[in-house]
């Protein structure tokens, strides 16, 4: 692709997705894993009128981590963040303090080249956040979640009792609604030390990309205590001896149906009729562990019941 090419998409992204308006502050952070979509995002700014700063910092030492204390300053300062970055800011401090000031934010995490001219980037955002936020007001709802997989052999169950769905439409134009771009998914934080079974996850799993062979997760009293599969060695490794790490973290709801499975959570996280869990941090979005990591797990065609109900089953969710 030429630069052009890039610059026309980052253009729309800003415009569309983000509401850029001319004279606004835009802070674009990018490292050497994402040159081409930050260079393009920086001349896509200023050729819409905006102040632009961009900022290539170093690659963060995993997801979750916090960024230099000057960039976390700056992005307090901007109305507009794009983040296109090999490691995901979404869920630290910066991110949540930044959205608390009112800017807008858009975090995207380990980004190709691909997933910025195809997949969910080209997804009809307006029916995306429709459903997005249909799908976030059931989580809101819920007092209890089942997730069962494997054709029936699985079952974890979960309180999000007094939890609030958080919705990721892709259209983040209001002061201080930030997610990912691209996106579609519905989330939240499960009650810490509520969730307790097995989930077999077959999709995808941060650190790990496309999974050629599932790995079972168990989990009691909301921590996994044991993993089986052949990403289970590496796993514990990743998690290290902080057993905060092992926390059940989110419960997400894919809601995108551009989304492809392709090894980065980002994209794979957001296929229509899939439900993804994570482990470690969930202090950002309403829960209250911070164990500096935050790590996902895809579920391709799950069965998903909210207080008894199937709200997703193969792959189809079921809104009434």
């Amino acid at each position: 692709m030429k630069m052009c090419d890039f610059i026309g998409t980052a253009k729309k992204l800003l415009g569309v997705n983000m509401g850029l308006k001319e004279g606004e502050k835009l802070l674009v952070l990018y490292d050497e894993t994402t040159l081409k979509i930050g260079e393009s995002l920086f001349i896509a700014g200023e050729a819409l009128g905006a102040e632009t700063l961009s900022v290539r910092m170093s690659i963060l030492p995993g997801n979750g981590v916090e960024p230099p204390s000057i960039v976390s300053e700056a992005m307090t300062k901007a109305d507009v963040v794009v983040a296109p970055l090999g490691m995901s800011i979404t869920h630290t401090q910066a991110r949540k303090k930044a959205a608390a000031a009112g800017v807008r934010i858009a975090t995207m995490p380990r980004i190709t080249e691909d997933m910025f001219f195809n997949g969910p980037i080209t997804a009809d955002y307006t029916q995306v956040a429709e459903l997005t936020r249909k799908v976030s007001s059931l989580l809101d709802k819920a007092e209890i979640a089942e997730i069962i997989t494997g054709d029936g052999k699985y079952s974890l169950k979960m309180s999000l009792k007094e939890r609030k769905g958080v919705p990721s439409t892709g259209v983040y134009t209001e002061k201080g609604q930030s997610g990912n771009l691209p996106s579609g998914e519905g989330y939240t934080a499960p009650v810490e030390g509520s969730a307790d079974g097995k989930i077999l996850i077959d999709g995808s799993f941060v650190g790990f990309g496309k999974l050629k062979e599932p790995v079972v997760l168990t989990f009691e009293k909301g921590r996994m205590v044991h993993a089986e599969g052949a990403i289970a060695e590496d796993l514990y490794k990743m998690l290290g001896e902080n057993p905060l790490a092992r926390n059940l973290a989110e419960l997400g709801i894919g809601t995108n149906d551009k989304a492809r499975v392709t090894g980065v959570i980002l994209e794979d996280e957001k296929i229509y009729g899939t439900v993804h869990i994570a482990l470690g941090s969930n202090d950002t979005f309403g829960g209250t562990v911070a164990a500096g990591i935050h790590v996902d797990g895809v579920v391709k065609e799950p069965v998903l019941k909210l207080d008894g109900k199937t709200v997703l089953e193969k792959g189809h969710l079921i809104l009434e």
